[in-house]
């Protein structure tokens, strides 16, 4: 008889267990709904890393599994976040112009709240007209559909359009670099209908929600993320436990090879390209409403860039390594940037870590690739066999 999915991977219950085990601990540390020993704006954080270890999911999938390295999934990544970004600033400011009318000698028409709403969004770029692309904001459905629906559409007609002509390799990397920078430089022109280089903001105000403190939301959203998250990695991980995650790493290993074979290697490609952008843009939808804000410079291709290098730290080909390098990066990230970190004098000239972080990460990421292939995935693995011998 068969066993079960989940029995013949023990390594999914184990991650979703301490998964559930942090989030349940961060709660009750929480400002929102615990003791307060966890600000809000730590618990922000720690809900955007939860984000961010998704789309590190998407990208091993797509990189450490299949072998493609696409350097443009923080594109799909950024348009989650446009999509719900457009609903939540709509809505907002829909309250804000209705509340701001009700005083109004006569009952404002609908036609008279749209314009309104126009000029508090779209005067900031010197317009005042909403653009067509904003026909559904108003609809929480229809943007949660857009959220998944455009992102995938755009991985499905470049995927299509990259892996038919069967480009591979660092070209293929080129070509999802060259599509990420050039839907960044038309999102900052202000004529692009989404703010330009203003982007969206206030998106931590969530509409019908004004009387609940942001205390609160931050702990709703800790949970979405890792909801999310828990979900994503049960789903990767049945994808690449059976044939369809045989195929694709043996794409990985020698395309050539799985074509003689029979299969049709740009269907796999395609299939798993499209599922890590919808995976990416779902990051992105819950990672926005935490920041508050986003503008095209989240969507620039070195955010790509680093993506490729948290997921070496933490070790393609390993779905929890991934999750792991994310993690490792964003929170350290977080704590040298912040100005925690005390500067170091060395008298001719002074080290300041906010400056010097990148520099760090570069220097981390040469000798993980010197030193440690497998990234701390496989260091992790060395010292589980180690117990186990």
């Amino acid at each position: 008889m068969e066993r079960s999915f989940l029995i013949r991977q023990p390594s999914v219950l184990i991650f979703i267990g301490l998964l559930a085990l942090f989030t349940i601990g961060a709660t009750i540390l929480s400002e929102g709904f615990g003791l307060g020993l966890i600000s809000t704006s730590f618990i922000k954080t720690l809900g955007k890393t939860l984000c961010l270890c998704l789309i590190a999911l998407a990208m091993d999938l797509v990189w450490g599994y299949c072998g493609i390295l696409s350097l443009g999934h923080f594109a799909f990544f950024g348009l989650g976040g446009y999509m719900i970004g457009m609903w939540l600033m709509y809505a907002r400011t829909e309250q804000i112009v209705i509340n701001s009318l009700a005083n109004a000698p006569l009952p404002p028409t609908s036609g008279e709240i749209r314009d309104a709403i126009g000029s508090q969004i779209f005067g900031v770029v010197g317009g005042s007209e909403i653009p067509t692309i904003w026909t559904f904001a108003h609809s929480f459905p229809i943007q949660l559909t857009l959220v998944v629906l455009v992102p995938g559409l755009l991985a499905l007609v470049f995927g299509w359009l990259a892996f038919r002509s069967r480009v591979t390799g660092v070209y293929l990397s080129i070509l999802t670099q060259a599509m990420t920078l050039a839907l960044a430089l038309y999102l900052f022109q202000n004529d692009s209908g989404l703010r330009g280089n203003n982007g969206l903001s206030g998106l931590q105000n969530i509409p019908g929600a004004s009387n609940v403190s942001q205390d609160t939301i931050s702990i709703w959203f800790l949970w979405a993320s890792a909801l999310a998250l828990g979900l994503g990695y049960l789903f990767a991980a049945w994808l690449v436990s059976g044939k369809f995650g045989s195929v694709i790493r043996a794409i990985r290993d020698d395309e050539t090879r799985v074509r003689y074979l029979g299969y049709s290697v740009e269907a796999y490609k395609l299939v798993v390209f499209v599922i890590t952008a919808v995976i990416a843009a779902i990051a992105g939808a819950l990672y926005y409403p935490q920041a508050g804000i986003i503008n095209p410079a989240e969507i620039a291709p070195i955010a790509s860039i680093y993506l490729a290098v948290w997921v070496a730290i933490g070790g393609r080909g390993r779905l929890y390594g991934a999750i792991i390098g994310a993690a490792f990066v964003s929170l350290i990230s977080s704590w040298f940037t912040s100005g925690q970190v005390p500067d170091v004098p060395l008298g001719f000239y002074t080290v300041k870590w906010v400056d010097w972080w990148l520099v760090l990460l570069g220097f981390g990421f040469v000798l993980v690739t010197l030193y440690a292939p497998k990234g701390l995935g496989g260091l992790f693995d060395r010292l589980v066999r180690r117990q186990d011998a």
